[in-house]
C-alpha cells in the first residue's frame, strides 16, 4: 500500500477552484503529534483551539469549524474517531464532539507504517505541503504543528497521484528579469556581490491550484512582501494597485511604512512587451488568499 497515494486521494469539497485544505491541515497536525507522542488518542477538547487557530491562519478566508475535518477525515481511511461510548464519530457539530468526549487518532495501519518507516512522516507531510500551500508558508506551518522534516531533502517537485510535477527552474530568473530585479510592491532592489538578494518570484495563483510557472502568473516581490502576499495581508486589485487587508494590525512605524502605506499604490509593471499578471490569477488570489476587506487607500 502506497500511503502517499492514499493521502493524495483524500476526498475534498471542491467548487470553482476554491481552497479546501481542512483535512490536510488536520493530517499535518496529527503527524506532528505522532512524531512527538506516537499514536496516542487526541481529545477533541484539547485539540479544538489549536485546530481553530490552524484553520484561521492557513485555511481559506472563510471561517471553518474545527469539527469539520475532525469528523469528515474518517471517510478517507486515514483517521479514526472514538467517543466515551465506543467507536465512531458523533458528527461534525462542536457540541456533540465535546459532549461525547470524542478523540481522534491515525488509522492503526497508517500508524504502524509510520513507525516502521519514520521517513514516511516526512514524505506524507511534504506531499500535503506541496499540494496545498505556497512554499513560503511551509516552514512556519511545520513549526506550528511541531513537524520536523529535516530528514527529508527537498526534491523541488510535487507529486500528485504518483506523478512528479517539477518546478520550472527558469521561472525565477524570468520573473526577476521582467520586473528589473525590483519588488513590484515597494521597489526594493538589493544586490550582494553581483547577485540579487532578498527577491523572490511569487506565484499569484499557487502551483498547488494549477498556477503555471509562467510570467503571466508571477510577480517579483521582496521576501517580506512575498510572505505577506501568500498570507493574504497583501493583494492586487483589478486595477493593478496594492491592496492591504483591513484585518492587518501594525502599530510601529516600520509596519506602517512597509505595509499599510502600500494601500492603493500602483503595482510595478513588467518591462514593455512582457506579459503582466493575468486577471484570472489576480481574481483567484483575491477570492482564495486575500483577507478581505481591503483597507481604504
Amino acid at each position: 500500500m502506497d500511503w502517499v497515494e492514499r493521502v493524495a486521494g483524500i476526498r475534498r469539497w471542491s467548487k470553482g477552484g476554491e481552497r479546501a485544505p481542512h483535512k490536510p491541515l488536520l493530517l499535518l497536525y496529527a503527524l506532528g503529534r505522532f512524531q512527538r507522542h506516537g499514536n496516542r488518542p487526541i481529545p477533541f477538547s484539547a485539540a479544538e483551539a489549536e485546530l481553530r487557530s490552524l484553520l484561521k491562519e492557513y485555511g481559506p478566508p472563510r471561517d471553518t469549524s474545527p469539527g469539520y475535518p475532525f469528523h469528515h477525515l474518517t471517510s478517507d481511511g486515514l483517521w479514526l474517531v472514538d467517543t466515551a461510548t465506543g467507536p465512531g464519530s458523533p458528527g461534525p457539530e462542536l457540541g456533540r464532539l465535546r459532549d461525547s468526549q470524542a478523540t481522534g487518532r491515525l488509522h492503526p495501519d497508517l500508524a504502524r507504517a509510520l513507525s516502521e518507516e519514520p521517513a514516511l512522516v516526512a514524505r506524507i507531510a511534504r506531499f500535503l505541503l506541496d499540494a496545498n500551500f505556497a512554499p513560503s508558508l511551509h516552514t512556519d506551518l511545520c513549526l506550528f504543528v511541531g513537524l520536523d522534516l529535516d530528514p527529508l531533502e527537498s526534491t523541488g517537485e510535487t507529486r500528485t497521484n504518483g506523478i512528479a510535477i517539477r518546478r520550472d527552474p527558469a521561472f525565477r530568473s524570468q520573473v526577476l528579469m521582467a520586473y528589473e530585479y525590483a519588488c513590484a510592491f515597494c521597489d526594493y532592489d538589493g544586490w550582494l556581490d553581483g547577485t540579487a538578494v532578498g527577491l523572490d518570484a511569487a506565484h499569484v495563483r499557487w502551483r498547488a491550484f494549477d498556477g503555471p510557472d509562467e510570467l503571466s502568473n508571477g510577480l517579483c516581490l521582496c521576501a517580506i512582501h512575498h510572505k505577506l502576499f501568500d498570507k493574504g495581508v497583501l493583494g492586487v486589485s483589478p486595477e493593478h494597485t496594492v491592496t492591504v487587508s483591513a484585518r492587518f494590525v501594525g502599530r510601529s512605524g516600520a509596519a506602517r511604512n512597509m505595509v499599510t502605506t502600500l494601500a492603493g499604490r500602483p503595482v510595478r509593471s513588467p518591462q514593455p512587451g512582457l506579459e503582466p499578471v493575468e486577471t484570472d490569477h489576480i481574481a483567484w488570489h483575491s477570492r482564495q488568499i486575500f483577507r478581505s476587506p481591503a483597507r481604504a487607500s
